[in-house]
C-alpha cells in the first residue's frame, strides 16, 4: 500500500478497508506516514466522509495504537464527553462530582479544538497540575480519589494524540467521522462500563444545527455499542456558551463556584444531567431524579469540591483559591432591551486572538485571558447595566461586540434539546 494512493481513494469518494485504515495509523504514529499526508488525508475525510463501518474501523485502530488502562477497583467505570462548546468546563466538575457517588472516573481529555477550549488546557492553568502522568501514576491516583483526568499519552490512544492536533489547526475538526472515532477510541482505552456523550448544537460548538448533531449522536451511539460500551447521547444547547465563563483559568473558577453549590444555574443543571445518566445507566441508581438528588447532595455537602482539591493536589497542583486573572475591562448596554443572541465565534476568536486558543500546534496558551458574559438570551437588560468583562494580558482584545439586543421580549433557550 502506498499512503498517496489511498489518499487519492478516499478524495475521490471511495472506502478504505481496516487494513489500510490500520496501515495508515501505524504508519502515522511510527513517522512513516508523515503529518502532512495524515492532514492531506484528514482533509479528504472532511470533504467525502467516512461510513459507519469506515468509522468503527478507525476507532479500532486509534485504540490499538496504544495500551488499555487496567481496572484498579471493583468500582463502575464510567465518563463523560463533550463534543466542546464556549464555556464548557462541565468535565472539571463532573469528574469528582461521580468520584463521590461510589463509580470511578478514568477521563482522558484533550486540548482545545478550533474556538473551543480544552479540558487540559483548564487544568494546566492551575500550578503545577500534570496533565501527563504514567499508567501507574494514574491507577493510583483512581485507587485514592476515584477519578482523575489527563491527557492521551504515547501509550493510550497515541494516535488520537497525534490527529487531535493536527485537526485543530488544519481545519478538519467538524468530521463526524473524525470525532466519533477521537473521542470513543480514548474512552474504549479507558475500560469503560457506561458514557455520556454531551453533544453540543449550535454557533458555539462544532455541530451548528440538530440535524448534524443528531447524525453524530447516531454514530457515537452505535460505533460504541458495537465495541462493547453504551453510549447515551444528549444534544444540548450551544447557541450561547456555558455559563458565563470563557477562557482557562476563568472556568476553572467559575468551576470551583459550582463544585462549592454555587456557580451559574445551566452549569450546575447540566453536570447533575449528564451526570445523573451514567449512575443510572451502571445502577448505581434506580432513575434520573433519584440520581440528580443524591449528586446534589455531594455539591452541596462541599464533598465534591474537596474531591477535585484532593485529585489536583495527587496529579501535582496546587490549588488555594481561584486562580488570577489578567487586566479586567468592563462594558455595559448603550440601551434597554432583552439579548437577542450572542456572537459566538467573535467571542472564541477574541480569546485566541489574546492568547487563551492555539493558532498552531506549538502555540502556548495563555491561561490567564477570558471573557466573562454576563447576559444570557432572553435577560432583559436595562441602558448602562454590564454585558460582559473582558480580562487582558499579554495582547489586547479586539473589538468585538457579542450581545446582540432586540427591543422586543425574547425567549429563554432550552438548555437540553433531546
Amino acid at each position: 500500500m502506498l499512503t498517496a494512493n489511498l489518499i487519492r481513494t478516499k478524495r475521490d469518494g471511495g472506502v478504505l478497508s481496516e487494513e489500510q485504515w490500520r496501515f495508515l495509523i501505524e504508519g502515522f504514529c511510527s513517522g512513516e506516514v508523515a503529518d502532512y499526508q495524515m492532514s492531506a488525508m484528514a482533509m479528504a475525510v472532511f470533504f467525502k466522509g467516512l461510513t459507519r463501518t469506515e468509522t468503527a474501523d478507525l476507532t479500532r485502530c486509534m485504540v490499538d495504537s496504544g495500551e488499555r488502562l487496567p481496572r484498579v477497583t471493583d468500582r463502575p467505570r464510567v465518563d463523560k464527553h463533550s463534543t466542546g462548546g464556549l464555556g464548557d468546563k462541565v468535565s472539571l466538575i463532573l469528574a469528582s462530582l461521580l468520584a463521590c457517588c461510589g463509580v470511578d472516573v478514568p477521563m482522558i481529555s484533550g486540548r482545545g479544538l478550533g474556538r473551543t477550549g480544552g479540558t487540559l488546557d483548564k487544568l494546566e492553568a492551575i500550578p503545577g497540575y500534570q496533565t501527563q502522568i504514567t499508567t501507574d501514576q494514574s491507577s493510583r491516583v483512581l485507587r485514592e480519589v476515584g477519578c482523575f483526568i489527563v491527557g492521551a499519552t504515547e501509550t493510550i490512544a497515541p494516535a488520537d494524540r497525534r490527529l487531535y492536533g493536527l485537526r485543530d489547526v488544519t481545519g478538519t475538526v467538524e468530521s463526524v467521522g473524525l470525532i466519533t472515532a477521537s473521542i470513543l477510541s480514548k474512552k474504549l482505552a479507558a475500560s469503560l462500563d457506561a458514557l455520556v456523550m454531551d453533544v453540543k448544537v449550535g454557533s458555539a460548538g462544532f455541530m451548528p444545527n440538530l440535524e448534524s448533531a443528531t447524525e453524530l449522536a447516531e454514530s457515537l451511539k452505535e460505533v460504541g455499542a458495537e465495541a462493547g460500551l453504551p453510549t447515551i447521547p444528549v444534544l444540548t444547547d450551544m447557541d450561547q456558551p456555558l455559563g458565563r465563563a470563557i477562557g482557562n483559568a476563568i472556568e476553572v473558577n467559575e468551576s470551583l463556584d459550582v463544585l462549592a453549590g454555587g456557580g451559574p444555574k445551566e452549569v450546575r443543571d447540566l453536570t447533575l444531567r449528564l451526570s445523573a445518566e451514567v449512575l443510572v445507566e451502571t445502577r448505581m441508581a434506580t432513575d434520573i431524579a433519584n440520581a440528580e438528588a443524591t449528586l446534589a447532595d455531594a455539591l452541596d455537602s462541599g464533598g465534591a469540591k474537596e474531591r477535585f482539591e484532593k485529585m489536583v493536589h495527587e496529579q501535582g497542583g496546587t490549588l488555594s483559591g481561584h486562580l488570577p486573572l489578567g487586566k479586567q475591562k468592563d462594558y455595559v448596554a448603550d440601551q434597554d432591551g432583552w439579548v437577542q443572541s450572542i456572537d459566538c465565534p467573535a467571542i472564541g476568536d477574541a480569546i485566541i486572538t489574546m492568547g487563551g486558543g492555539r493558532r498552531t500546534v506549538a502555540d502556548v496558551v495563555d491561561p490567564c485571558v477570558g471573557i466573562d458574559l454576563h447576559v444570557r438570551i432572553g435577560d432583559r437588560v436595562e441602558r448602562g447595566q454590564p454585558l460582559w468583562t473582558v480580562y487582558e494580558s499579554q495582547t489586547k482584545c479586539p473589538p468585538i461586540d457579542p450581545v446582540v439586543l432586540s427591543e422586543t421580549e425574547v425567549s429563554p433557550r432550552p438548555l437540553i434539546l433531546e
